[in-house]
């Protein structure tokens, strides 16, 4: 071969350790042989299933990935792709043990406090990029425990224990979901229960005592009420009985008889017609 061919070869070959040499040739060759062997030795690093009313998300290097993947058999990178379920379907959230102050001072606690919610399919990547696999800590547990204490602390134990509280519930769903739409719009927040809250055992059986009271002044006004209606009629029949005497009788009849407009005297009655009637028809 001519020198100056070869020196030209020689310049034209790419160096060991630049893109395209020998070195990339190997990661490469590298790269395979570990999928390879990870698919012979463990197979299920690769394939992965995910489940029905799941989807599939994916994280590389610690990065989330803008891929979703639907339920069924998915591939992912052994040792370098992580995946993790996230659901999409209804699911409940149940917050426990939620301590609170009313408004004069009373420590209360609701033991349990479910949350109905879900999150949209096409808010997943979006969600899970501003909050994490663990979102519902942010917006549904941590929010609870927030509402919750704002509400009591604007009522007084009588109004939380009893006067409002059936309007817990819508009322913890509209905080919960009005900042989920601003915020994260992805959550929607179906439905909230709460539980009766744990109060103090002296208040509550003050609470058991005044609704005993409560009940016992009802009833006795009923039959109050009751009594008082007996008594009216009775003494109304008694009047009346003692109205039926023969000069109240011929009282009423004259009564009767003034309210008529027309009296007729003899053992027949003349009927009259108008002039239209035809007598005929007799």
């Amino acid at each position: 071969m001519d020198p100056q061919q070869r020196r030209t070869e020689t310049r034209h070959r790419p160096p060991v350790g630049e893109p395209g040499g020998d070195v990339s040739s190997i990661f490469i060759a590298f790269g395979v042989f570990i999928a390879i062997a990870a698919l012979v030795m463990f197979p299920s690093s690769l394939v992965h299933q995910v489940p029905e009313g799941y989807v599939g998300a994916y994280w590389r290097g610690g990065a989330l990935l803008n891929i979703i993947t639907e339920p069924g058999f998915q591939l992912k990178l052994p040792f370098i792709t992580n995946y993790e379920p996230v659901q999409v379907t209804l699911q409940t959230d149940q917050v426990k043990d939620i301590p609170c102050g009313t408004k004069g001072g009373v420590m209360i606690t609701f033991e349990k406090i479910e949350v109905v919610n879900r999150l949209r399919k096409d808010y997943v990547y979006d969600t899970l990029l501003n909050y994490g696999v663990d979102y519902d800590n942010t917006w549904i547990y941590d929010k609870i425990h927030h509402e919750i204490n704002q509400f009591c602390s604007s009522y007084s134990l009588q109004q939380v224990y009893i006067d409002i509280f059936d309007q817990i519930d819508e009322r913890m769903k509209e905080a919960l979901q009005a900042d989920c739409t601003r915020y994260a719009p992805g959550i929607e927040i179906i439905s909230v229960r709460v539980t009766k809250p744990k109060i103090p055992e002296s208040v509550r059986r003050n609470f058991e005592q005044m609704e005993e009271e409560r009940t016992k002044m009802y009833l006795d006004r009923q039959k109050s009420l009751a009594d008082a209606d007996y008594y009216r009629v009775l003494r109304e029949a008694e009047a009346n009985k003692l109205k039926l005497t023969p000069e109240f009788l011929e009282l009423k009849f004259i009564d009767a008889i003034a309210r008529n407009t027309k009296m007729f005297f003899g053992d027949k009655a003349a009927w009259e017609f108008p002039e239209s009637f035809d007598k005929r028809q007799i």
